[in-house]
Order: structure tokens, then C-alpha cells, then sequence
């Protein structure tokens, strides 16, 4: 199937590893321009030169997505060099699990705020668009409590609220809906390291997934590029959910 990707222009924050990489990469392979931003610059300079190496048409900036003027700054630029924007997808979290004042605010400031600015900043674009979408990275930790269950949780969830009420404000004009991942292993990520440090809290975590494994950044990337694309037309407030069957909650 063809997605329809070829010559779009999308924006993708957290873009320099783990699933931002991915969706950077099944974007550009894809035929789309990809423009991201991760708030590593020599993670960034790292990747860019990765991905071209590869053939792949990206642009990569230095951006903490908490800094809204930052944020705000890079997408005009980025809108600019690309030539529009058809798609943006917000994919940074602060990963701020134990429920300290800090982490609180530090959620609130990347993962919920982060989200709100990319899309308000693209959305002038994106209406100008024949398909804009908007696509979100949410996590299951938001729709079941687990031991994400503070300010992580509690924001991925606000998240999926914020994304099903723009769906219906930007009815017609702009799609926006949500990929809310399981547990997703990479080289570097957080759940390499829990193997590293809490060996029976990965044990634990693994043990709860009917297919005994978790899931790769590639096939979270290929459920956003779905939502992205204008294969997806007419779906639009979704919450998909990609985690291997781990968790049990119906939705309805």
C-alpha cells in the first residue's frame, strides 16, 4: 500500500534515537522531508549524518522542547526551509516516573506543553496543508496504572485527552490522533538500562507481555507513519495502541 508520503514535510521532536529515530526514518524512506530536533546537539549532529549517509533527506536542529520560544523558533524555521508542513509528530517525554514536585513540573513543561506548542506553532501549516495531521506519542502508562503511574502516566493520559479535542475542533481540516506504545526496547533507552540495573523489574516487565518479548522502535514508528499518512483519511481521534496484546482494558 502506498501511503502517500512521497514529497511531504513533516516535523518530528525527540528524532535523534530510540522511537523519534524510527519515525524519522520510516518517514524519510517513506519519500517524505523530515526535519527534527532532540535537545542533544551532538546527538543530533550524530544522527543527521547517519541518515544521509543512508540517502534519506533529513534536517536535524538542537531544540528542548521545554524552551517554548525554542520550540516555537524551530518550527517557523523548519516550515520555512521545508517548504510547509503536512505533518508534525510530538514524541519527547521528560521519562520523569517518581512523583517529586520536580518531576511534576518537568512533565507538565516537555510532555504536556511540549505537545500543546508544537501543534500550535505547526497549525497555521498544517491547515494550509491538503493533509495535515497531527500525530501524538502518548504510552499505555496512560490509559492502566502501572508504576508509571505518576507524573508519566498522568501526562501521556492528558495527552490522548488533549489529541481526541483537537480531532474534533480541527474536524475537516486537520486529523490529529495518538500511538500509545507498550514497552519498547533500544540500545540506550530506558528499559536497556533497567536490564542493566533492576534486572527483576525487566524481568517482571517482560513477563507481563503474552508474546514474551517488547516491542521495537520500528513498529511504533510504522503505526505513526500510518496515522501521518494520507492512507489514514478519514481516522482521526484515534488512540491506537501498539504493545503486543500487554495490556487487558477494553476500549470502548
Amino acid at each position: 500500500m502506498d501511503l502517500g508520503l512521497a514529497g511531504r514535510r513533516a516535523l518530528v521532536t525527540g528524532g535523534s534515537r530510540g522511537i523519534g529515530r524510527a519515525i524519522v526514518e520510516v518517514l524519510a524512506d517513506e519519500g517524505a522531508a523530515v526535519a527534527f530536533c532532540a535537545r542533544s546537539a551532538d546527538g543530533v549532529e550524530k544522527a543527521v549524518a547517519e541518515l544521509r549517509d543512508a540517502g534519506r533527506t533529513v534536517h536535524g536542529t538542537s531544540v528542548d522542547v521545554a524552551d517554548g520560544e525554542a520550540l516555537r523558533s524551530w518550527v517557523t524555521a523548519s516550515a520555512e526551509e521545508l517548504g510547509g508542513i503536512d505533518v508534525v509528530v510530538a514524541n519527547v517525554s521528560a521519562l520523569a516516573i517518581p512523583g517529586s514536585e520536580e518531576n511534576w513540573e518537568a512533565s507538565f513543561r516537555t510532555d504536556m506543553l511540549g505537545t500543546v506548542r508544537l501543534v500550535e506553532a505547526a497549525l497555521p501549516a498544517l491547515e494550509a496543508s491538503d493533509a495535515g495531521a497531527i500525530v501524538t506519542v502518548s504510552s499505555v502508562s496512560g490509559r492502566e496504572i502501572d508504576f508509571a503511574a505518576g507524573p508519566y502516566g498522568t501526562m501521556k493520559g492528558a495527552i490522548v485527552h488533549y489529541t481526541q479535542g483537537l480531532a474534533y475542533q480541527l474536524a475537516g481540516r486537520v486529523r490529529a490522533n495518538t500511538v500509545s506504545p507498550g514497552n519498547t526496547y533500544f540500545e540506550g533507552g530506558v528499559w536497556a538500562s533497567i536490564e542493566q540495573g533492576d534486572p527483576d523489574l525487566y524481568a517482571h516487565a517482560l513477563s507481563l507481555n503474552p508474546t514474551g518479548r517488547m516491542a521495537h522502535p520500528e513498529e511504533i514508528a510504522r503505526a505513526v507513519a500510518f496515522l501521518a499518512s494520507p492512507a489514514a483519511s478519514f481516522v482521526s481521534g484515534t488512540n491506537l495502541v501498539v504493545d503486543g496484546a500487554l495490556t487487558r482494558g477494553v476500549q470502548l
